[in-house]
């Protein structure tokens, strides 16, 4: 086991506006990561995570956002945790590898023992002190977080064959045309600070190979001939795929759910399964109540408490209600997130939908989805300041920002 004094920092993956387009029309908004998932900001439940390890000093986010839109949180959430959270902006793309190296100098300022280093649109447990505790264990550079999924869909991430036994990476490619293994990379990794060196090499041997091939312009324009810049280094395909099999990296398996947060019908499927972790994490975030004095709470739900919520509504299981939000009477709400804002007049339907910011839907009307989290229109999202008059069906549709529905639609997308 490390020494008590060992410090350990932490860096999340937060992407940029160019990497959330198949998160629109949300992320026209809001960064993606900031969308809240059970009431929360989806950054919030791995940095919530991160304050459990052991002799954390810092946490850092990574990104290409503008500062000024994280400010306010970063701020918050600071206070909030007690531990000092910092966001940093790329000047321009270094890989996911890369990336970590641009920032070492200051990730390296409190001497950690450890970085984690984790990706925002990832939806998980998180053992993150678990993964510490076998990472000491093993004694390897790095340790990576697997879980087993169905073969029909392991080729969409990367996958990986480790030792029954010792747990050592053996094999690693990513996104594979054939079938190699059922366990795959969760995007959540451990590492010691060796990971810096393994870094510059990779960046060494592209600049050792450019030096050795001279070509001429015309041949430097041909797609066979270009290769990626020597700081630009991915994590997976340039660290992962050459170390595996040589003692330096290991895996901890998850039992527990994983999910990856790429479109708003998985966030709608990832805000159930954090819902269902508060009973056990935060039962203090659950809403109850039985339509006496309060309405009628069935499953996991989340009520902010600034929201107004009439005692004859029917909520959940798997909703999230937002700031401000007013649920009239006789209202039904089932599996959905409900934005700032929105109001759901009297007896009005939501079922697997995603409600934008200051929407408003009117009384007997229905908005719902099929509630396939994977299929394009699997859910009905609403961008922000929709109006949905009274009597009004929206089926299987996404409805971009401030529009407004008099009729009734199906399977459409309202530009």
């Amino acid at each position: 086991m490390g020494s008590s004094e060992e410090k350990v920092v932490a860096v999340i993956m937060v992407g940029g506006p160019t990497k959330g387009t198949r998160f629109r029309p949300l992320s026209l908004n809001i960064p993606k990561p900031l969308f809240p998932l059970a009431g929360q900001p989806m950054v919030h439940h791995p940095i919530s995570a991160c304050k459990k390890i052991p002799n954390l000093a810092q946490i850092y986010l990574v990104g290409f956002y503008e500062e000024r839109e994280f400010a306010i949180y970063v701020s918050s959430i600071s206070n909030e945790l007690r531990i000092p959270v910092r966001y940093l902006k790329e000047d321009k793309p270094h890989g996911s590898a890369g990336g970590l190296y641009n920032f070492r100098d200051l990730l390296m300022e409190d001497s950690p023992s450890h970085i984690f280093l984790l990706n925002c649109d990832v939806c998980c447990s998180f053992p993150l002190p678990e993964m510490l505790e076998a990472h000491r264990r093993y004694g390897g550079m790095g340790t990576i977080l697997v879980s087993k999924v169905s073969a029909e869909t392991a080729s969409e991430f990367g996958e990986l064959v480790a030792d029954p036994v010792t747990n050592e990476l053996l094999h690693y490619t990513e996104k594979p045309e054939t079938f190699v293994s059922d366990r795959i990379n969760c995007g959540v990794y451990v590492f010691t600070p060796d990971i810096f060196n393994a870094i510059q090499g990779v960046s060494t041997q592209r600049k050792d190979r450019a030096n050795l091939r001279r070509v001429s312009s015309f041949e430097a324009l041909q797609p066979v001939n270009r290769s990626l810049p020597t700081d630009f280094v991915r994590l997976d395909q340039d660290i992962l795929t050459p170390l595996a099999g040589k003692k330096q990296l290991y895996t901890y398996e998850t039992m527990d759910f994983w999910e990856q947060i790429k479109t708003p019908g998985m966030s709608l499927k990832c805000s159930g399964l954090y819902l269902a972790q508060y009973s056990s994490t935060s039962p203090h975030l659950l809403a109850s109540g039985d339509g006496s004095k309060t309405a009628t709470i069935s499953g996991d739900v989340y009520i902010h408490p600034s929201a107004k919520v009439h005692p004859t509504a029917k909520i959940g299981p798997n909703v999230s209600i937002s700031a401000n939000a007013r649920i009239g009477a006789g209202a039904r709400l089932i599996s959905c997130i409900i934005l700032d804002d929105v109001e759901i007049k009297e007896n009005a339907v939501v079922i697997h939908a995603i409600v934008g910011w200051k929407s408003s839907i009117g009384r007997w009307s229905r908005v719902q989805g099929v509630g396939d989290y994977n299929a394009k229109l699997g859910i009905t999202i609403l961008g922000e300041s929709v109006s949905v008059e009274d009597e009004v069906v929206v089926i299987n549709s996404i409805v971009l920002p401030n529009k407004t529905l008099n009729v009734s639609v199906q399977e459409e997308i309202l530009l």
